[in-house]
């Protein structure tokens, strides 16, 4: 973890360091040096003022017998932590945290003194009063990633304010910092700071950005805690017990002031000249109250500005002294007496547990962590302590629009006080419900916020669990939170018979959440953005000015005479749709958590709906779907019935019961009009949806019919749309608008859909773009015969009815358009060229291959250039001819059924049979979870790129997670995993196989091949309590996403 960054500019002159005698040096560097280990620190969930990271600080060995490291607060982790240190001669053992203090930055790890068997260290003795302005000191750690880095510096203050890091983060307080000009920077966090002697007088702790400037804790409390973790270990005999070390507090932040300041506030002459006396002649100043935590013990005693005089009858001018007090008087009184304004005044107040307000639990739910709150966060939020925090929201309450430290107040029309309120409410709930919530921000601390929380309907997470710090093992235990017969266990659904009432979507509050390791630590093998911290992709529906018209539903007889017919028409059978991908299942290279688009209802009958929207919407089938209808105000569930593979649309179904009485009578299904195409010059009707459900429209003219898409690979893949010809406008609402485009009667023609493409800045940056084209309905009127007519091929339920799905045949081969006057230049004849012209006019263009999909059927027959000229012995131009020459072979009910292609390739003319493929609408429909890393079958935008390695391509890494093994030890994405402990793992069923016979903490040998074809072995270690390997799977029998444990710390102690 590098040191943490100062939001403030100051900086002190340092004066040139004294000289020191070489050989002092050189000893005492030779004794400390072996004692300085690099730590490897895993925080596994986020929790309290840390984020789930990886990364890597220093520590150093205090006491070599019991084996104990002292390092910072921010290193150890309030939260779920595994961690390994890397002595000197590159020895590795696993730690454990035992204690890490509530409020200052110093914890300890334990380790095994038995297991370091080839290196011969001492522990570094602690030496807090041997630390003074001038003292030259050396600092000795792995700064900026580097094993051992030795820095110099002088000490120039002993009296710093304790840094302030961030304003929603950790801070450490009511002590004094020291600073010196070392330079420290990332990775030196928990660095000894010695002198020449080679005593630890300080610990590093933090720096300033864009200066030298060092900040070290000073060491006296350290001393303290670490006597009594001595005293507990020769108290057990065989193992480490949980130590209690006795922690104080009134919930009352001070800071130093000098006398000028203390007077300027009202401070007596008569009590300055009693301070003075009974102080040190080096003390400058007093203690003053700066902020006190509503509810605490000082809560409406204290007030900021209040300049402490005396506590229990003692003078009090000095942190150290202060807090010895408190830390002796747990569960005590003391007597306060301090001034106001000039006026004296005294209190009694209770001296409470620290540990008591510091959370050592937290409730794990649909991936969202909520805990009591914190002293620190209530401390930075002026909250009480222990109310329901929410340190990450997870996919369930980001869904709502709930944010990152928000506190809980309400659910299900329920108060919430503490986190036991919160479970007990969350166990009475059951899968698919809808409950409001009530939560407040510290942002806007004044006003309450309420959202719908939506219960995950399907399995998309572990069941809610309860895990408690054990500082006996280090670890966090375990255990279900809710009962075993609670509604939210079973995998029951609740069929929604209503529909819920509309709210104003653009209410909801989604935040960009990002894998924030802090600024003070090193992050570990950051290759890509595709970790927990998700890009947020949320596309609004907007409007703009030119022929537009917005109907507004509370008077639609006063408008209706400014609508178009076309719009009057369509208007009952437009849908918004909401969708949010749950971060568990984040697969085919989709960043994108939230999405909004505007669909059209193509079948609606009294046991299903049926509405298409485009793939930049619905981008995969891992999806929750809401849906909003123009027609009435009533929102209900969708959910996806078909992904077309290669175009960019997919069909959703509902369940037309839920709209009730009143919505059925209005909503209905629009004509689809896919013949005549339409022509050049053609005028037509743009409609679509703002977010607030308002039908918006313009006349527009087709510019060009079948214009061919050109949209590129991303640097990440993820899905394109290959082999169309779409339509283009004169005129249209932008690039994040879509809709349908009609005739004057309102027919739709074509949905008007939005397609997602790259835009690259130089080499290394690049941003996300989408463009706007027509899509011809004519591709879905087949499918949506087909699923009317229901053929026989594979079923899928539909609101309790199985129905068959259709499949699709496809040549897996990306084509390009080439001029027919380009083509002539690449040898085609003359005959060939007025063939095709002859066969369309309009296009005067070739097919060439752009390339093949790995592991297509089409792969190393047809090459990249190559002319295709006719299929069948009927000529092709276009991708239609190709798509008609594919259906043409469903007749023959031959899977492996072929064309016969007729292609030009360096010229000459030559004949080739290529098999064709059949591909299901379901998308991606598994993924697997082993260490932290998503593993799936590739998708088509994987295998578009032409590559698959030949040791096996079935278990393509598609996504990691922040603060896993394969974070913490640089196993990311777009790679296979080819070989594990030396086993082939060509597929998804091996790769399980495998992987099931590894044990928890067993180091693992993985061997992967990247996109690029380099390969790589790597090792790490499983961890299988807070990682358990799991699997989530479709079944179409339920239409249900259902999570299954492979492997957990459970199922191996009952199989062992």
């Amino acid at each position: 973890m590098e040191p943490l960054e100062l939001n403030d500019d100051l900086s002190t002159e340092i004066d040139p360091p004294f000289n020191v005698n070489a050989e002092d040096w050189r000893r005492a560097l030779q004794k400390v040096v072996p004692a300085v280990v690099v730590l490897r620190t895993t925080s596994c969930r986020a929790f309290d003022t840390e984020s789930a990271s990886s990364s890597s600080a220093t520590g150093f060995v205090v006491d070599k017998r019991r084996g104990i490291i002292l390092t910072n607060r921010h290193v150890v982790k309030p939260g779920p932590v595994t961690a390994e240190a890397m002595f000197v001669n590159r020895e590795e053992i696993p730690v454990y945290p035992v204690y890490r203090d509530p409020v200052h930055d110093f914890g300890f790890f334990r380790y095994d003194s038995s297991a370091i068997q080839f290196l011969s260290y001492e522990e570094i003795p602690l030496a807090p009063e041997a630390a003074s302005v001038g003292l030259e000191i050396r600092v000795v750690g792995n700064d900026s990633g580097e094993k051992i880095s030795i820095l110099a510096g002088t000490l120039a203050r002993l009296d710093r304010d304790a840094p302030q890091y961030r304003k929603d983060g950790y801070n450490d307080f009511n002590t004094f910092y020291m600073q010196a000009a070392s330079g420290t920077k990332g990775g030196s966090s928990g660095s000894p700071v010695i002198d020449s002697q080679g005593r630890a007088v300080a610990l590093n702790a933090g720096s300033k950005n864009f200066s030298s400037s060092a900040f070290f804790f000073p060491l006296e409390r350290a001393v303290r805690a670490l006597n009594y973790l001595q005293k507990g270990r020769d108290s057990c005999q065989d193992k480490w017990e949980a130590v209690t070390i006795p922690r104080g507090t009134i919930q009352a932040t001070f800071v130093h002031k000098g006398f000028d300041e203390t007077r300027r506030l009202g401070l007596q002459s008569e009590t300055e000249q009693l301070v003075r006396q009974a102080s040190p002649l080096t003390e400058t100043g007093m203690l003053v109250v700066d902020s006190v935590v509503p509810g605490g013990p000082a809560y409406k005693h204290l007030e900021p500005g209040d300049v402490l005089v005396r506590m229990n009858g003692e003078v009090i001018t000095q942190f150290l002294k202060m807090e010895t007090l408190l830390d002796d008087s747990v569960g005590q009184n003391i007597k306060l007496e301090f001034e106001r304004g000039g006026t004296s005044l005294t209190v009694q107040l209770v001296v409470e547990d620290l540990h008591s307000i510091t959370p050592n639990y937290f409730l794990e739910v649909s991936g969202a962590v909520i805990h009591p709150l914190s002293y620190q966060q209530a401390r930075n939020f002026r909250f009480h302590c222990g109310l329901v925090y929410v340190s990450e929201p997870g996919y369930m309450f980001y869904r709502a629009g709930v944010p990152r430290h928000a506190i809980i107040k309400r659910l299900a029309d329920e108060d919430i006080s503490n986190l036991e309120d919160f479970v007990n409410v969350l166990s009475k709930l059951s899968r698919g419900a809808r409950v409001p919530l009530v939560y407040i921000n510290y942002k806007d601390r004044h006003r309450k916020k309420s959202v719908l929380v939506t219960i995950d309907r399907h399995e998309w997470f572990a069941s809610p669990r309860i895990y408690t710090r054990d500082d006996s093992s280090g670890i966090w235990i375990r255990k279900p939170a809710l009962p075993p017969d609670s509604q939210l266990i079973s995998t029951g659904i609740i069929q929604i018979t209503q529909g819920i009432a509309s709210m104003d979507t653009s209410s909801s509050e989604h935040v960009q959440e990002e894998s924030n390791n802090g600024p003070n630590e090193s992050r570990v093998g950051e290759e890509d953005a595709s970790a927990d911290g998700i890009v947020i992709v949320e596309v609004e529906d907007s409007t703009s000015s030119g022929d537009t018209v917005a109907r507004d539903d509370h008077d639609k007889s006063a408008d209706s005479g400014n609508a178009s017919v076309a719009e009057r028409v369509i208007e009952p059978t437009l849908v918004l749709l909401m969708v949010y991908v749950p971060s568990s299942c984040l697969v085919d290279g989709v960043r994108g958590q939230h999405l909004v688009g505007t669909g059209v209802i193509i079948f609606h009958s009294e046991d299903m709906g049926l509405v298409a929207v485009d793939r930049n919407t619905v981008a995969i089938s891992a999806s929750d779907i809401m849906l909003s209808f123009a027609a009435f105000p009533i929102e209900i569930p969708g959910e996806l019935v078909f992904l077309h593979p290669v175009h960019n649309y997919a069909i959703i179904s509902y369940d037309p019961s839920a709209l009730g009485p009143a919505a059925t009578s209005v909503v209905r299904a629009a004509q689809l009009f896919p013949e005549p195409a339409l022509q050049r010059g053609q005028s037509v009707y743009l409609v679509g949806l703002s977010r607030s459900l308002q039908a918006t429209s313009r006349k527009s003219v087709v510019t060009n019919p079948c214009g061919a898409l050109k949209i590129s690979s991303t640097d990440s893949p993820r899905y394109r749309a290959t082999n169309m010809e779409v339509i283009e406008l004169d005129t249209d609402f932008g690039s994040s608008f879509s809709g349908v485009l009609t005739d004057e009667h309102g027919r739709v023609k074509a949905i008007w859909a939005r397609f997602s493409t790259q835009v690259k800045h130089g080499v290394n940056s690049s941003d996300s773009h989408h463009i706007v084209r027509g899509i011809p309905v004519h591709s879905i009127s087949q499918v949506l015969n087909k699923l009317i007519s229901g053929a026989k091929e594979p079923s899928l339920l539909i609101n309790g009815i199985k129905r068959q799905m259709p499949l699709v045949r496809v040549l897996e081969v990306e084509f390009h358009c080439t001029l027919l006057s380009k083509a002539r230049s690449f040898g085609l004849s003359n005959n060939w060229i007025q063939t095709l012209v002859k066969k369309d006019p309009v296009r005067r263009q070739v097919l060439r291959v752009k390339s093949c999909l790995a592991g297509s059927k089409a792969e190393n027959l047809l090459e990249q250039g190559d002319m295709v000229l006719a299929v069948n012995k009927k000529p092709v131009t276009c991708f239609n001819d190709l798509e008609d020459a594919c259906q043409a072979l469903d007749i023959y009910d031959d899977m492996d059924a072929e064309l016969e292609f007729t292609i030009f390739r360096r010229g000459r003319e030559m004949e080739i049979r290529v098999g064709t493929d059949i591909r299901d609408g379901n998308g991606t429909t598994r993924v697997i979870n082993w260490c932290g890393c998503y593993v799936q079958d590739p998708h088509p935008a994987v295998r578009a790129l032409g590559f698959l390695p030949k040791e096996g391509h079935g278990v393509y890494v598609t996504r990691w997670s922040s603060g896993s093994p394969v974070h913490r030890y640089g196993l990311h994405t777009q790679q296979w995993i080819v070989e594990v402990n030396g086993k082939p793992t060509p597929d998804l069923d091996t790769f399980v196989n495998v992987t099931k016979e590894i044990e928890d903490k067993e180091f693992v040998r993985v061997r992967t091949v990247h996109l690029n074809g380099k390969p790589r072995v790597l090792t790490l270690k499983q961890d299988l309590h807070y990682w358990p390997t799991w699997e989530l799977r479709f079944d179409p029998e339920t239409s249900i996403w259902q999570r299954k444990t492979i492997k957990s710390l459970e199922t191996a102690n009952n199989t062992g």
